[in-house]
């Protein structure tokens, strides 16, 4: 192929010769030429692997002499026309976008995007020149990711030739390295600089290349292994004497360090070595593997989730904190951040590591450069980067009253002014700087160092348009500036301003006004200032009390609104409460005429359990009566007589053993409830469980009159730490119920005692998440929780009887963690459920009040109902019937409506007149 000049020479000649030729031969050139356009983009792809440097040189003379040769040969297989136009529509449309990719930078330089696409376009077209403009660019002003750099340097190694040629790709790498740790930027790296191994240095040239190689990236347990191979293969192929001996070095060097297939390493050493391989070598690599085997959890994590795996970097670097090896500590966070440049949160904590651990300066100076370069929309970067600066003594102009360094400083913090509003207001509709911060910074220099008050003033005007005049602090900032820097009328002026604008803290404003007034104002300043002040707060204190209204109204709206709530779930609950007491009807003509005696009343639910666990024994006598049956059809039920009952009641109460309870043993017994009523042989059953806490001496279970087990039950042990132990088993499902333990207290003494194991205050690491599918297992919600931070805890809340209730509460290792899974998790769907996620903050629970002595309205002072040990006694149902009953004179039946109540109780009742059996007929057969 023709050198550079050897083409561009050629050019003219070709264009001299063509120059009086007939038309004919004028159109066959100018289709040959738009054929060599076509074919640039093709001739170009392979010139960068074949092409030297002068490739800025060669470009036109490709396209004009070895394009005339392609296209004399190709002129036959197709026609001029089809060339031109397909060539020039891509062409075109092309061209446009790179002019319009380049206007738009030209508006906006900081558009990433753009920047990307521009580069893409140029380097299609084959616009070497430009593509390399471009990129410099771009790498001037963002940190390039690993693509971009591969392929910019594979596009300038093809083209490299000469020495000078090859020191512009040594200077591509050096910067490539220092934007992000890339192990294939390295690898690329030690393999070009052992292309110049015969210039002078180059030895040593490579050898510096792969060991800061190993230094940088040699740790990383998963890519650090094809850096140690490339190492020793390049050692292994130099025919040195020393060479064996360095190999040597290599093998000891990367089995005593951590990293995946150490195995294989390990069996090839082995093989290569001619000597048995020392025996602190294999204790090394002995601890090496141990070490992998913590590594790789962490390791497996990284490789199964999705980037950018901020959790479980996150983690990562929590572990390598606790160990504290220095370097490890370095590459996790370089690992972590080529996946999450735009985390500012984990810039400041790398930097802040370094800062206070390693201390090492053109470290830390270079992270803190490439935080801001990632993350310049950030005012902490910036701020700890100008702190780094001071503390390892860079040097910086010190602000004087020079015009030309002034204006500089000026000109900066114009810059960042209109930073702020392009790229964070225009765009993301906030705020950048809320509080004007930088501004401030603005005005307090131009007071103090540059002695301009206007401009100090004019930049506090600024501040305040922006939405910060009803603050009060804000007032009072530029009050103190004032009062250092200005005059007593522009002080007094500022604070007049601040009494009517401040709506947060008027009552400061209107003090720090009357204080000076009291101190340098005159007596008319003094009234005008007091008239201002009461005015001012009178006019906010009836606007508070106008919102104070206005909320009491609201709160009572809401509670008006809960009352009703209450009382339509109250009646729903009654109506159906009626509907079930009442049952199918009743068949025969027996139950109608049981009506008449039992129209008005109801069974007693309680009434109805004890008939219908009322089992005769076996061999008992017993009565046979009908009964409607579940489908209101009539049933035979085996009933016994009263007195039967009332004798095996008896009869087992007697069998019962009674269960005595000594509260001197409290401290070492544990209550134990909600167990399942059908628990056969309590004891039996519960007795493994405790005697997994200490010795149980005695475990009592609680039955009824009858024999059934209650549910609840006593364990004694034989040591306090034991029953203590044993609280740490409460809520363990035993037979799909939780098992409630509580300690042993006698109520009697402590009635106010009340046992909640779990805490109900705010808790910033734990969350509480509702909504959850019934059918949602602990292990899948911990699975689902674990992506975002360490699950210390994580507990499914179940009603009594075991079943779920949609509700959870998940404990993190710290804050962070968790207000990062509320983040991610609110409103995630799980099982077509949407789940609702907050930081845990249980409402104060309402603390029941004592029950004291009612005075009904107008009446004397009444007592409380109070009722036996078993609750309402049952004769308070009338057994009289009705037929003979007779109304009391005491309570006169109303015309319209109920009895009227009397005015006062009837001493006793009158004695109903003797009758006779007859009389007594009468009455019964009375219609």
């Amino acid at each position: 192929m023709a050198t550079a000049a050897e083409t561009s020479a050629s050019e003219p000649e070709a264009e001299s010769k063509a120059g009086p030729k007939a038309d004919g031969e004028e159109d066959e050139v100018k289709a040959a030429r738009t054929r060599r356009k076509v074919l640039s983009r093709a001739v170009a792809a392979a010139t960068y692997k074949t092409m030297g440097p002068g490739w800025d040189q060669q470009e036109e003379g490709v396209s004009e002499s070895d394009g005339d040769e392609y296209a004399m040969a190709s002129s036959a297989e197709s026609s001029p026309g089809e060339y031109e136009w397909e060539y020039d529509e891509e062409e075109e449309k092309n061209q446009l976008e790179i002019e319009r990719l380049e206007e738009q930078l030209s508006i906006n330089v900081y558009d990433y995007n753009c920047h990307v696409d521009l580069i893409r376009l140029l380097r299609l077209e084959g616009e070497l020149t430009k593509v390399r403009m471009a990129r410099q660019k771009m790498s001037e002003i963002f940190p390039l990711t690993e693509e971009l750099w591969l392929e910019w340097l594979h596009d300038e190694i093809s083209m490299a030739q000469d020495g000078l040629d090859r020191e512009h790709v040594y200077d591509l790498f050096e910067k490539a390295v220092k934007d992000y740790i890339c192990p294939n930027i390295w690898l690329e790296y030690g393999q070009y600089s052992v292309g110049g191994i015969g210039q002078k240095g180059g030895l040593e040239k490579v050898r510096s290349v792969f060991e800061r190689a190993l230094s940088s990236v040699g740790l990383h347990m998963t890519k650090g292994l094809a850096l140690w191979e490339a190492y020793r293969e390049f050692e292994s192929a130099i025919v040195e004497a020393a060479r064996l001996e360095k190999v040597h070095s290599l093998f000891r060097r990367q089995l005593a360090i951590p990293l995946y297939d150490m195995e294989a390493t390990f069996a090839e050493y082995e093989e290569w070595s001619e000597d048995p391989i020392p025996e602190s070598v294999i204790q090394n690599y002995n601890k090496a593997l141990q070490q992998l085997e913590k590594y790789k959890p962490y390791e497996e994590a990284l490789l199964q989730a999705e980037a950018p795996r901020l959790a479980e970097y996150q983690a990562y670097i929590d572990f390598e904190m606790k160990i504290g090896d220095p370097a490890r500590i370095q590459l996790i966070f370089e690992r972590a951040l080529v996946e999450n440049c735009l985390v500012p949160d984990l810039w400041i904590r790398y930097s802040q590591y370094l800062d206070r651990q390693l201390k090492v300066k053109d470290l830390v100076l270079s992270v803190h450069n490439r935080a801001i370069r990632n993350c310049p929309w950030t005012v902490a970067l910036w701020s700890r980067y100008l702190l780094a600066m001071e503390r390892h003594g860079v040097d910086h102009q010190v602000i004087s009253d020079s015009s030309k360094e002034l204006e500089e400083l000026r000109a900066a913090f114009t810059r960042a002014l209109e930073y702020l509003k392009q790229e964070v207001e225009e765009r993301f509709n906030e705020s950048g700087d809320p509080s004007c911060v930088i501004m401030q910074n603005w005005a307090r220099i131009e007071a103090r160092l540059c002695n301009n008050m206007q401009k100090a003033r004019e930049l506090w005007d600024s501040i305040m348009t922006r939405g910060n005049a009803k603050y009060a602090n804000m007032w009072l900032e530029y009050y103190n500036l004032e009062r250092a820097h200005g005059d007593t009328q522009h002080c007094r002026k500022a604070l007049h301003r601040a009494v009517q604008c401040t709506s947060d803290y008027p009552e400061h404003v209107c003090e720090v006004l009357l204080t000076m007034e009291r101190t340098e104002g005159s007596l008319e300043d003094w009234d005008i200032a007091v008239q201002k002040t009461e005015t001012r707060l009178a006019r906010v204190n009836e606007q508070r009390m106008k919102a104070a209204e206005k909320e009491a109204a609201l709160v009572q709206q809401e509670e008006e609104k809960a009352e009703q709530r209450k009382r339509a779930r109250a009646e729903k609950k009654a109506l159906k409460k009626k509907k079930k007491i009442r049952g199918p009807e009743k068949c025969g003509a027996d139950e109608d005429d049981e009506k008449e005696w039992g129209d008005d009343e109801e069974e007693q639910p309680s009434k109805r359990r004890r008939v219908e666990n009322s089992i005769p024994a076996a061999g008992e006598t017993q009565n046979v009566e009908v009964a409607a049956g579940p489908a209101g059809k009539c049933a035979a039920i085996d009933v016994e007589p009263p007195s039967k009952q009332k004798e095996k009641a008896a009869s087992l109460k007697r069998d019962m053993p009674k269960v005595l309870h000594d509260s001197s043993k409290d401290s070492i017994t544990v209550f134990v409830s909600n167990l399942p009523y059908s628990m056969q042989e309590p004891d039996a059953k519960l007795r493994p469980l405790f005697e997994a806490c200490g010795e149980v001496v005695q475990i009592r279970p609680i039955f009824s009159n009858r024999g059934d087990f209650r549910g609840y039950c006593y364990v004694e042990f034989k040591e306090e730490k034991s029953a203590l132990q044993a609280l740490e088993m409460d809520r363990k499902s035993v037979e799909g119920r939780p098992m409630f333990v509580s300690p042993c207290v006698d109520k009697s003494k402590n009635p106010d005692f009340k046992v909640f194991r779990y805490s109900t205050s705010l808790e910033k690491h734990k969350l509480f998440i509702s909504g959850l599918p019934f059918s949602c297992t602990k292990e899948e919600l911990e699975e689902i929780c674990k992506a975002h931070g360490t699950v210390k805890d994580l507990r499914l809340v179940t009603n009594r009887a075991g079943k779920p209730k949609g509700l959870a509460y998940v404990e993190y290792e710290n804050e962070s963690q968790a207000s990062q899974a509320v983040m991610k998790m609110d409103g995630m769907t799980i099982k077509e459920n949407i789940i609702k996620v907050a930081i845990s903050n249980p409402p104060q629970r309402k603390v029941p009040e004592k029950p004291e002595t009612r005075k009904a309205p107008g009446g004397p002072m009444l007592l409380p109902q109070t009722y036996g040990a078993r609750g309402k006694g049952r004769t308070q149902l009338s057994l009289l019937p009705r037929a003979l009953q007779r109304p009391s004179a005491a309570a006169p039946q109303a015309e319209n409506g109920p009895a009227a109540a009397p005015a006062v109780a009837a001493p006793a009742a009158t004695e109903a007149p003797k009758m006779s059996n007859a009389d007594f007929a009468k009455l019964f057969l009375r219609k």
